[in-house]
């Protein structure tokens, strides 16, 4: 599976940030230039692959459904 939607983020305005996130031992956030579009946590036995398919999942959710996921500050 390609990670189309990190890629799309990446190559524009935005970023996409890996590992701790204050008390979260391993995170990945996505934002755009204006907003945070995903914060979402590793879960246990989850690769790191994994995790970066549920942020592109998560990224595609944010522009085409106006869902943020935030596993973080919950």
């Amino acid at each position: 599976m390609k990670l189309d939607n990190i890629e799309f983020l990446i190559n524009g305005n935005g970023e996409v940030t890996l590992g701790r996130c204050g008390p979260v031992r391993c995170a990945a956030t996505a934002s755009d230039y204006d907003q945070g579009l995903a914060m979402l946590t590793r879960r246990r036995g989850e690769s790191l692959f994994e995790l970066l398919q549920r942020l592109d999942s998560a990224i595609e959710d944010a522009y085409e459904n106006n869902i943020f996921a935030d596993e973080i500050n919950t």
